[in-house]
């Protein structure tokens, strides 16, 4: 039906991993510790998956007001690392009603700028009359 404005993300660095691992409580050394993450035959630290459904989220709340949304869910695709910078492309697909209330369907993606899909899910947010 509609595409959504493509949301550009900066570009995820290892401080930001960091961080984040601080903010969630999600100490897991993959994802702070270089020699870790190539222990584990990761070839380095990757970005914790709910770092980058929180990016798709911020998107889902840049199209639509937050308290719009009724529904949220993905499928991580591929591991996201420091330097890589992602794109979010959204797109409505449908529109329902649920127990009276009309809702827009829609799909996400997270991609990075070489085009491999991080991310993909669906929403469904109130639709505003």
């Amino acid at each position: 039906m509609d595409n959504l404005e493509t949301i550009h993300k900066p570009t995820i660095t290892h401080t930001q991993l960091v961080r984040y691992a601080g903010a969630s409580g999600d100490f897991n050394p993959i994802h702070t510790v270089v020699p870790i993450g190539e222990k584990a035959g990761l070839g380095g630290v990757i970005a914790h998956g709910m770092l980058i459904m929180g990016l798709a989220g911020d998107a889902i709340g840049k199209w639509f007001p937050r308290r719009n949304l009724r529904k949220f869910n993905v499928r991580f695709s591929a591991m996201t690392r420091p330097g890589e910078s992602l794109c979010i492309e959204g797109s409505i697909i449908d529109e329902i009603e649920v127990d009276g209330e009309i809702r827009y369907v829609g799909k996400i993606t997270v991609k990075n700028r070489e085009g491999e899909r991080k991310l993909k899910g669906q929403f469904q947010v109130k639709k505003e009359i």
